[in-house]
């Protein structure tokens, strides 16, 4: 048997690996598809991570939350909106840009103060960079006058 036989196969996978690591001066790099484990697991979650239910957080009235406008809830990082009396939305407060928490709503749009980003408040797409995605979504509704924001 020759000695190329005794040695296990190189892959492409390997190979790309390998050049990670080294590219990150040899220091621990998460790159995906570079795990030798043959499990299909997301980032490690666990079965009770991925089925424990989220609970709802109060984070404050529904007075403070004008028509057109906005409230940004800088403790529980959630930004709640109003576009049409009536009709809320929540968002979350980080921008997707680098990582600032907005810090007010105002003319319909949420506004970051680190580079400038602004957010529809409608839906929490961009309405100008440089963020480049919407702000995730929550799920928000009314109870006894205050919002209740489920992350």
């Amino acid at each position: 048997m020759s000695e190329a036989a005794d040695r296990p196969a190189t892959t492409r996978r390997t190979l790309l690996c390998g050049a990670a690591v080294l590219a990150a001066g040899g220091a621990t790099l998460g790159v995906a598809g570079c795990s030798s484990s043959g499990g299909s697991g997301a980032g490690g979650s666990t079965d009770a991570q991925s089925t424990a239910k989220a609970t709802p957080v109060t984070v404050g009235a529904v007075a403070d939350v004008p028509v057109g406008g906005g409230k940004v809830y800088r403790d529980q990082k959630i930004v709640v909106t109003q576009p049409t009396a009536g009709q809320y939305k929540s968002f979350s407060a980080t921008c997707t840009h680098a990582g600032c928490l907005v810090d007010q709503v105002a003319n319909n749009v949420i506004q970051c103060p680190c580079h400038g980003s602004r957010f529809n408040i409608t839906d929490g797409s961009v309405a100008d960079g440089p963020a480049p995605t919407p702000l995730p979504e929550y799920q928000v509704t009314v109870t006894n006058g205050a919002f209740q924001v489920t992350t």
